[in-house]
C-alpha cells in the first residue's frame, strides 16, 4: 500500500486525501488540529514551524506533499511556513528508512508579477516584487533541491465549497472597472485536487514529469466579465462607484502543461465551477 504524508492538509489536501484514498493510498494528514480531519485519513497533530520530528511521523513515506495555508500575506510567518517549514519536512522524511519517492509542493501564481494581461506559462519569468511572492519562489528552490524527486504546481486562486467571497461581494454590491481589463486565474478546489491526485499517480507510474506545472483552468477572464456574470445571476447589478474586489495584477496563466499529461479540469471556467456552487446554494 502506498503511504503519502499531506502536511499543512487543510481545504485543498483534504479533498486530495480523500481521493488518495479511494485509490486505495494510505494517507497521513498533518496539521495542528486534526480534528476536522475525516476518519479515512490518519492524523499526525504537528506544528510545521517548529522543527521536532511528530512523534507519530510514519517510518515509511512513499510521497510527500507540501500544501499549507498561511492564511494572511506576512512576510515572516511565510518565511516561517514555506521555507522553515518545509525544511523541517524535509529532513524527517529523510530520517525514515528509506527516502520518498516523490515530493509535490504547492505553490501559487502570484510568484509571477506580468500585469498586462499577456499570456504567462512555466517558462515565464517569476519576478514579482512582493516580499511573501518572493519567500514563495525561495521555497519552490527549497523543494527542487530537497534531494528528492519534485514538483512545483503552482495553483491560482481557489475557489469551491466555502470559498465563497467573490459571490457574497458581488451579493452585497461591487464595482469593478471595465476598463483598463483585469484579467483573473482560478481553479475549482476540486479541480486543484484532482491536478494534485493525477501528478502523484503520474509518478508513481514512472512518468518523468516536469520540475513546474500551473494549476489553473481553461479561461483566464477579466473580473468585469467574471462579477457581471455572479451579478446576472444572482439578480444583481454591479455598482457604477463603491466598494472593488481589491484584486491586483492582470496576467492570463496557461494550464497546457498540465493538460498535456492528460488532466482536464472539470469546472473549464468560472461558468461552470460558480454555476454548481450557485445551484448547491
Amino acid at each position: 500500500m502506498k503511504q503519502v504524508v499531506i502536511a499543512g492538509c487543510g481545504d485543498v489536501g483534504t479533498a486530495l486525501g480523500e481521493r488518495l484514498v479511494a485509490r486505495g493510498w494510505k494517507v497521513f494528514g498533518l496539521r495542528r488540529n486534526t480534528s476536522d480531519l475525516p476518519d479515512s485519513i490518519q492524523p499526525i497533530a504537528a506544528d510545521l514551524t517548529q522543527p521536532d520530528k511528530p512523534g507519530d511521523w510514519p517510518d515509511k513515506v512513499d510521497y510527500l506533499v507540501y500544501c499549507p495555508a498561511a492564511g494572511k500575506r506576512d512576510p515572516e510567518l511565510y518565511r516561517k511556513l514555506y521555507v522553515e517549514g518545509l525544511e523541517h519536512v524535509l529532513a524527517w522524511a529523510r530520517s525514515g528508512r528509506k527516502k520518498p519517492q516523490f515530493l509535490l509542493q504547492v505553490s501559487s501564481t502570484g510568484v509571477y508579477g506580468q500585469s498586462g494581461g499577456e499570456w504567462v506559462t512555466e517558462n515565464s519569468p517569476a519576478l514579482a516584487e512582493s516580499p511573501t511572492a518572493r519567500i514563495l519562489v525561495e521555497a519552490e528552490d527549497v523543494a527542487l533541491r530537497g534531494g528528492i524527486p519534485s514538483a512545483v504546481v503552482r495553483l491560482a486562486g481557489i475557489y469551491g465549497p466555502g470559498r465563497n467571497r467573490l459571490i457574497e461581494q458581488v451579493r452585497a454590491g461591487l464595482c469593478v472597472p471595465s476598463e483598463p481589463a483585469q484579467y483573473t486565474n482560478r481553479i475549482h478546489r476540486d479541480d486543484a485536487a484532482a491536478l494534485l491526485e493525477h501528478l502523484l499517480h503520474q509518478a508513481d507510474q514512472d512518468e518523468l514529469l516536469a520540475p513546474c506545472y500551473l494549476g489553473v483552468d481553461d479561461e483566464p477572464a477579466p473580473m468585469h466579465e467574471v462579477a457581471g456574470w455572479l451579478a446576472e445571476q444572482l439578480g444583481v447589478k454591479l455598482l457604477e462607484e463603491g466598494p472593488t474586489s481589491g484584486r491586483t495584477g492582470s496576467k492570463r496563466c496557461s494550464n497546457a502543461l498540465a493538460r498535456e499529461t492528460g488532466w482536464e479540469p472539470q469546472y473549464p471556467s468560472y461558468r461552470e465551477g460558480y454555476g454548481r456552487m450557485l445551484k448547491e446554494a
